[in-house]
């Protein structure tokens, strides 16, 4: 009879307890287990499988056609760079492209130090229309160094004059990226 020692029933213990913890997170099946989920010919497993971008080719690799899995940056997306260059003179407290918003800090001229403006910019979509922005414009008027300060929405005047800076500006620079396409 063979005695074991305790390191080896520690490691056993482990590795039992390790395949409960695996097999409990699953049902005790692997994930995409069910065989009627998939048909039957490998031809048509590998085209499913293609278009739910769960694989590649070979080709693919080394040609230049997009793929699913190509990401839109900020530099190609129009009304992004648009309202950051309408915007530009403004100093910026966040920017988030991933979660569509763009936040600049309070800002006055010289003029007037007691009253000063900020601007949030929310992208509802990346199309170039009316409705893909939701700006608000906040003001805040002090007395005496920043004490005594009141905060105000502003009118809907100013919100769709940026509004339309904006709008035009994405539409010029999304001219320019289409005669750029075309001469390529």
């Amino acid at each position: 009879m063979k005695i074991e020692t305790t390191s080896v029933i520690l490691k056993k213990s482990f590795l039992l307890f390790m395949m409960l913890v695996l097999f409990s997170g699953c049902n005790g099946k692997f994930p995409g287990a069910d065989a009627r989920k998939f048909p039957d010919d490998p031809a048509l497993r590998v085209k499913k499988n293609l278009e739910e971008g769960r694989g590649f080719k070979v080709n693919d690799v080394f040609s230049n056609k997009q793929r699913s899995g190509t990401f839109d940056f900020a530099n190609s997306n129009e009304l992004w760079r648009a309202s950051l260059d309408v915007i530009d003179f403004m100093p910026l407290s966040s920017v988030n492209y991933s979660g569509g918003i763009i936040i600049t800090d309070w800002y006055s001229t010289n003029e007037n130090q007691n009253e000063s403006i900020k601007i949030s910019i929310r992208f509802l979509t990346n199309e170039i229309r009316s409705d893909a922005l939701n700006i608000k414009i906040f003001t805040r008027k002090c007395e005496l160094n920043l004490n005594n300060c009141t905060f105000t929405e502003t009118n809907k005047v100013l919100v769709s004059e940026l509004t339309k800076e904006i709008l035009k500006k994405a539409a010029l620079y999304k001219q320019k990226g289409e005669k750029k396409k075309d001469e390529n």
